[in-house]
Parts: structure tokens; sequence; C-alpha cells
């Protein structure tokens, strides 16, 4: 892959697209307020990256990093993103993006609803369980022997094995989750969601923003997605 598009300037967005340059790979970056507003964090980035529109990012290279709010995904062009891999960095947040039936039911997971919006486009769910700031952290050569983990989930196994190499280029091992229905297992109040990454597990939840990381290895992050259990969004608060 020489390069990645990346929808959503965000705190994700933003750090995966460090990641990118750092590794090589160029980038092409958008946002809904337009090019024009990306001025400052394309000079932090260098000459590996470009702002564009969100047409420009969805058709760069072979690989979308998706980072939007949940609901904007219906926003997108119709048929912007058919046949891409996708990286689905998405979460529900109700205090955000409203209630959403189908997911407050179990009916289906976020990605799960998310590939039901985006027709066609090979969805890969990762980059949802971690801080933003806990990315650059944890991120190592290959071969490192302090790796992190991240966990993986889609219904396209081709798509999960180029999502993989993706993200392993970026400084990060991969632990695959199982298909879209079982992505639960590393979504918001799972076992595997953000804590699991921080240094100090005793970390009081206002804190957890400016908390430093420590490495999380695949077998560690294997075990926790098998114990994980299925938090009731219908409840979440947040």
């Amino acid at each position: 892959m020489t390069t990645l598009g990346i929808i959503g300037s965000g705190n994700i967005g933003s750090a995966v697209a460090r990641l990118a340059v750092a590794a090589g790979i160029d980038v092409v970056i958008a946002n809904s307020r337009g090019p024009q507003t990306l001025t400052e964090l394309i000079e932090e980035l260098g000459p590996r990256a470009t702002a564009g529109t969100v047409e420009q990012a969805g058709r760069a290279g072979e690989t979308t990093l998706l980072s939007i709010p949940l609901t904007a995904y219906t926003q997108l062009p119709a048929g912007l993103l058919r046949d891409r891999l996708v990286l689905d960095t998405g979460n529900y947040y109700p205090y955000r993006d409203g209630r959403i039936a189908e997911l407050d039911s179990d009916d289906l997971t976020t990605t799960e609803l998310a590939q039901r919006w985006l027709p066609g486009a090979r969805l890969v769910k990762a980059f949802n369980n971690i801080l933003a700031h806990h990315i650059p952290q944890l991120a190592r050569p290959d071969a490192a022997p302090d790796r992190t983990a991240l966990p993986i989930a889609g219904d396209d196994p081709a798509a999960k094995t180029q999502a993989a190499q993706v993200i392993h280029r970026l400084g990060y091992d991969t632990v695959d989750a199982g298909p879209l229905a079982e992505s639960w297992r590393f979504e918001p109040e799972s076992g595997a969601y953000t804590p699991i990454y921080l240094a100090d597990s005793n970390t009081a939840p206002q804190n957890m923003l400016q908390a430093p990381a420590a490495p999380l290895p695949a077998d560690t992050l294997r075990a926790t997605l098998q114990t994980s259990k299925r938090a009731k969004v219908a409840e979440r608060t947040f």
C-alpha cells in the first residue's frame, strides 16, 4: 500500500495519519469542513500528506480509514466506498448519535449497521477500541518484542487479511475477533475496550484521556476477546 485515504481528521484519524507517514505511506485526509481547514495538520504531517475532499480521500489508494460520527455514514456520497477496503473505527454513542433502534435491540452490531449503510464496501472494524493518544504510544517496529495487538472483525476473509497487513505496517499486530456479528467483543463497555491498554488498570475514568499506555500482546488480547461480555447498549448513557 502506497496511499491511505482518511475520512475524518479527528483524534483517531489524525493519530493514524501520523503512523502512516512515519511508515512511508502517503495519506489523503478529509473532513466535513473542507481541505482549507486542514492546513495546520498537513504542515505537521509533512510532504507525504495531502488535504482533500471526502471524495478524494475516499478514492485515494486502495484503503480508506473511516473515522467519523456513526450517523454521518449515511451522508457519504453514494457508492464512494464500494469495493474498497474500509477500516471502520466507528462506535455507537447515543449522546452524539441519538438512539438507534437496531443497535439498542442488539439486532445488529455497530459495524453490521454500517455495512448496511455502505453496501459493497469491504468493512473491517479496527482502531475503535483504543484511545487516540495511545495509538502513537504503542506503535512499534516490525518484530519488536513489545508489539501491541489490535482486534479486527469482518465478514470478508480477504479484506481482513489485507487489513491486518496495513495495520502491521502501521506498527501493530492483529487478532481476528471473527465476523462483524462478533465485533461487539471490542466495542464500548466490553472487556476488550480501551482500559485494556492502560499502564495502570486502576486509572479513574476521568483520567484515562491523559493516562499512559502499556503494550498488550496478542495472546492477552485473544483471551480477553474470548471472555468479553456484550454490553447492554440500550442502557448506554454516553
